[in-house]
């Protein structure tokens, strides 16, 4: 065989094992064999997604579920030959949208249940132990080992039995980290808890109690004892979970 004819073949060859419905196999295969890759194909594609997204395969069911892989293998072009990154490539195909009758929260919902298996797999390590103290007269990081995320979905709630067709009124906002025992924990924040982490990223020079009279004064508070009070226990709160500590 020729190079011109074994290029040939193999474009067959690939067109065929992403959409089998649609695209002949190679008439010069084995149909057999063809049949063989195919099932292998789509089944460790299956396997390799199906434990990261458990919540989405249980609310889309079996026939749905394989719609979609289909629909994926079908139609997205992976940017990375790396297996680990498949679900990360899967969560954005979701996201780009999709043709049909599939629920509306599913984006959010597959980002949710991704960034539990990004967490236990990150090579980040966690911040290094400070003095709580120190937080108020030194600039502030976030772990990178916790998230705040923000959500229109109540993702955490999602499940076969609970199925919004609308979506509430209030955002739902979690931080989402990793344990000292690689255990991820999820958390719901309330607005002010997830502004103070949203703040840190956005004005790492600041020090912790210029932090918290920056929020005090986002919030209308500025000038009240009782809220620099709460926010302090607040960062003491999340500097004992690792979440925050005082810059090195």
């Amino acid at each position: 065989m020729d190079k011109s004819s074994l290029h040939q073949q193999q474009n067959a060859l690939t067109r065929y094992l992403r959409d089998p419905e649609n695209c002949a196999a190679p008439v010069e295969m084995d149909a057999a064999r063809v049949q063989v890759y195919r099932d292998l194909v789509f089944n460790n594609l299956s396997l390799l997604l199906s434990g990261t997204f458990p919540v989405l395969v249980k609310i889309l069911g079996e026939e749905d579920w394989r719609l979609l892989l289909r629909a994926f293998l079908r139609d997205h072009r992976a940017q990375t030959p790396k297996f680990g990154e498949i679900a990360r490539e899967f969560v954005g195909f979701i996201a780009g949208g999709l043709p049909g009758d599939w629920p509306v929260f599913m984006a959010e919902l597959a980002h949710y249940e991704w960034v539990e298996m990004v967490l236990q797999q990150a090579d980040d390590q966690p911040l290094p132990a400070s003095d709580a103290e120190s937080m108020l007269e030194r600039p502030l990081r976030v772990s990178p080992l916790a998230w705040p995320l923000a959500y229109v979905w109540p993702v955490q709630l999602l499940g076969p039995n609970y199925q919004p067709d609308a979506a509430p009124d209030q955002p739902t906002l979690l931080l989402v980290r990793r344990a000292e025992d690689w255990s991820v924990k999820f958390a719901e924040l309330s607005p002010l808890a997830w502004r103070l982490l949203q703040r840190i990223g956005e004005f790492p020079a600041l020090d912790g109690r210029a932090q918290l009279q920056g929020l005090a004064q986002e919030a209308g508070a500025a000038g009240s004892s009782e809220f620099m009070e709460n926010g302090w226990a607040l960062l003491q709160q999340m500097h004992a979970q690792r979440v925050v500590g005082a810059a090195a």
